[in-house]
């Protein structure tokens, strides 16, 4: 299966050079789930041609457990990977392939861990999604938010986490920062309004709010303990003689849990357009990304309080968005919790361990009979 699996891409990109359908991976899954006489349902996602999402479902009530996971990979950095990065590839105890930590694997470890369970005898219902476009629009959860149907209680993600599990991650999102002024002949200032100069003023006025945020704003939980604000690209100007007229800024911002996306933006928006105050420079902000909310489960859920005696571990935080917001608005109780290392994910010879595929297993058959008999 995981051969499988890793020789059919499935990449999403916010770019239409790089992105794929998925439908090859879902129609994959869904043999190999129908086969264990799950019913399975290929849900086509609104607006994107191509893309899809599958819930697997055997059992039947309210409550129940959800084992959750996305198809879609990254791109890869072509002529870095000493591998294929479509043939799975075994060597030195692990599993190399584009997607064998970021997440295809978890499929063929759930699947293979449902081969050993009486699926018939199910007292809760045992649910499976599979995503698309996590890596970049999500779109897949958020076609499932906006169906608003129930898929169960109690929701694992299977993020790369080193089978420990995990209750609160960030949220991020991505923006572009606009200036426009107007150019002119750079023997003479006053004949044009310079864009550049003006982004200079906002890189700092969003440099004392970082400073800020991390002063008021602390959660011990994560290894960075602050939200963070990422001055990650800037383009402006064409010519050392000519005066700027057009400049773009883009950052990523990741808040903690209780910190709100929407009001985070408007926020800085408006210290922007103070600092701008008085001059002629255009400012736009636009989202590039609309974001991943950041996750909070409390402590006390019962998810949190199972996989923590299955695996021995403390429920811990992570930096890295994932689905879990999206599964949580539908009134489940969600954590992250999967095989492989988020320090593999999104490398060139990204790989999976060997040593995690009896423990994935095991995990996930604890999990089932734990929540669905």
């Amino acid at each position: 299966m995981l051969r499988r699996l890793i020789g059919t891409p499935s990449i999403s990109s916010v770019n239409p050079q790089w992105d794929q359908s998925n439908s090859a991976v879902i129609h994959l899954l869904a043999q190999w789930l129908e086969e264990l006489g799950m019913g399975v349902e290929i849900l086509p996602i609104p607006g994107h041609p191509g893309k899809a999402n599958l819930i697997a479902s055997a059992g039947s009530g309210e409550d129940g457990l959800v084992l959750s996971g996305h198809t879609d990979t990254v791109p890869y950095d072509e002529g870095r990977w000493t591998r294929d990065p479509f043939q799975l590839t075994e060597a030195d105890n692990r599993l190399y392939g584009l997607g064998a930590a970021d997440m295809k694997s978890f499929f063929a470890l759930v699947i293979e861990a449902l081969r050993g369970l009486p699926l018939d005898r199910l007292r809760q219902p045992l649910t499976i999604v599979a995503t698309a476009d996590e890596e970049s629009t999500m779109s897949g959860a958020r076609a499932l938010v906006a169906a608003g149907r129930r898929l169960g209680r109690y929701a694992v993600i299977g993020e790369p986490t080193g089978l420990r599990p995990v209750r609160m991650h960030k949220g991020i999102s991505m923006d572009a920062i606009r200036l426009t002024g107007r150019s002119g002949h750079s023997s003479n200032p006053a004949l044009g309004v310079n864009a550049l100069e003006g982004m200079y003023r906002v890189m700092g006025e969003i440099l004392s709010w970082r400073g800020e945020l991390e002063a008021a704003c602390r959660n011990p939980a994560f290894e960075v303990e602050t939200p963070t604000v990422n001055l990650g690209h800037i383009q402006g100007g064409d010519s050392p003689n000519r005066i700027c007229a057009r400049c773009e800024l883009h950052i990523d911002m990741r808040p903690l849990p209780g910190m709100d996306l929407g009001e985070m933006r408007s926020a800085l928006e408006e210290r922007l357009r103070k600092a701008l105050s008085g001059s002629e420079l255009k400012l736009e902000m636009e989202p590039l990304f609309h974001g991943i909310p950041a996750m909070e489960t409390p402590a006390a859920a019962e998810i949190v309080k199972a996989a923590e005696a299955i695996t021995g571990f403390s429920a811990g935080a992570v930096a890295f968005g994932t689905e879990g917001p999206y599964l949580s608005r539908l009134g489940m109780e969600t954590i992250v919790l999967g095989p492989g290392h988020i320090e593999q994910a999104h490398q060139p010879d990204e790989y999976l361990e060997t040593g995690h595929i009896q423990p994935a297993i095991g995990l996930v058959q604890s999990l089932v009979k734990r929540f669905c008999y």
